[in-house]
């Protein structure tokens, strides 16, 4: 979705709603040479606790678990939210209807969204599944790549609660970002698309 709200660095992405586990997402945006990318805009959406976005689920906030992170000189961005669920098809619905008659189930495993831009680098549109979820492998969308899975570590140290601010224990998902040069300056935006808000 468009327009979601742009933060310099670290962002509070849900809006406190939903009581699910807290999630600490943060990582580094680099070039293909290993360093960092400068103001890099890292645009991150997922799902809440029951497997819904807002915008399309009228019982969430505006923009709740939507944010835009811009990186420092340090290429680095950071967000607390909550831990996604994977969520599957509208039961009702003609893409689960045609799959109850291939014989096939319709859930997606727990994952996060992103877009990465940077002047000068190529648009990326990318997503992480979250390891240990039960439909990794077996993700009706085939989206699951071995490249793209991120290991949640439970983070219990006191030191490092303090430091990011929380009350307490909270999962910790890493990740980082490799972006390419562009040699176009189509190659910089993302593919022509109407979105919601636009």
């Amino acid at each position: 979705m468009a327009n979601a709200p742009l933060a310099e660095g670290h962002a509070r992405m849900d809006d406190g709603a939903d009581a699910g586990e807290v999630m600490w997402l943060h990582g580094e945006v680099k070039d293909t040479e290993g360093r960092p990318v400068a103001n890099a805009i890292v645009d991150i959406w997922h799902a809440n606790t029951l497997g819904n976005y807002s915008f399309f689920d009228p019982g969430q906030s505006e923009y709740n678990l939507r944010r835009r992170i811009r990186t420092g000189a340090d290429g680095r961005y950071s967000v607390r939210s909550i831990m996604p669920s994977g969520y599957g098809c509208p039961p009702d619905g003609p893409t689960q209807k045609l799959l109850d008659r291939l014989g096939r189930h319709g859930n997606r495993p727990a994952h996060i969204h992103f877009f990465v831009s940077a002047p000068g680098h190529k648009h990326l549109t990318s997503q992480i599944n979250l390891n240990g979820d039960k439909y990794l492998w077996d993700d009706f969308a085939f989206a699951t790549r071995d490249g793209l899975i991120a290991d949640p570590v439970k983070v219990t140290d006191r030191e490092i609660i303090a430091q990011r601010n929380l009350e307490g224990e909270h999962t910790e998902v890493c990740f980082d970002f490799t972006l390419c040069k562009a040699l176009s300056a189509d190659e910089e935006q993302r593919g022509i698309r109407v979105r919601a808000k636009e």
